[in-house]
């Protein structure tokens, strides 16, 4: 079936997405151990991808933790440095989709502020024909029912959808609603997928 439209997860798709890697660097890998066991801060962060306010939350948090205060605010006021780096060649498959006339959506598990912060930084966020972001929809992945919003809104038939993720649940998810999937292991894999299927060629996707 002929792919219409492809669609990109974020995190550890376009830009590395390691939490843990920032705080053993800040405050060491045994303390962050501590931290991570003691508070649970990707819990956190799933209410913010729901939609609750970014700074809110996560000052919330801290206050009901102050051994870890200063830690858990680390979480908003250098939040950039916990989505870091891009993958470079990710961006260039983006781009290059995009300059062949292929039509492609971000579905990610995002923030509405710390999205709007994101594309602040990294000026390929603003590049897809939609964005399709948990926080502003109040519903994340793998839930059925993000997925059938991007189907209504584009109307397009789930098997001309190309969905790459990094998680096999969302992957799972959209495989069950009949979108065409590519689990991401990194961007080879999926720059030869994009060749496999004909969206480019492969210098295009290099």
């Amino acid at each position: 079936m002929k792919i219409e439209a492809v669609v990109f997860d974020i995190g550890n798709v376009l830009i590395e997405w390691h939490p843990e890697r920032y705080f053993d660097r800040k405050i060491g890998k045994d303390k962050r151990l501590r931290l991570f066991a003691e508070v649970d801060l990707h819990a956190m962060n799933d209410r913010i991808d729901l939609g609750e306010g970014f700074r809110d939350v996560i000052y919330a948090e801290a206050e009901s933790n102050p051994e870890w205060r200063a830690e858990i605010r680390d979480w908003h006021d250098n939040w950039i440095q916990l989505a870091t780096p891009p993958i470079l060649h990710s961006v260039r498959l983006l781009r290059a989709l995009r300059s062949a006339g292929v039509t492609v959506f971000s579905l990610t598990n995002f923030g509405l502020e710390s999205f709007a912060y994101a594309q602040s930084q990294y000026d390929f966020l603003k590049e897809f024909d939609h964005d399709y972001v948990s926080g502003q929809m109040q519903v994340v992945k793998p839930d059925p029912e993000i997925y059938e919003i991007l189907e209504r809104d584009s109307g397009i038939e789930p098997g001309k959808l190309l969905f790459t993720d990094d998680r096999a649940d969302n992957i799972a998810m959209a495989a069950s609603r009949g979108w065409q999937t590519h689990l991401f292991e990194g961007a080879q894999g999926w720059a030869d997928r994009l060749v496999d299927v004909n969206l480019l060629s492969v210098e295009q996707a290099r």
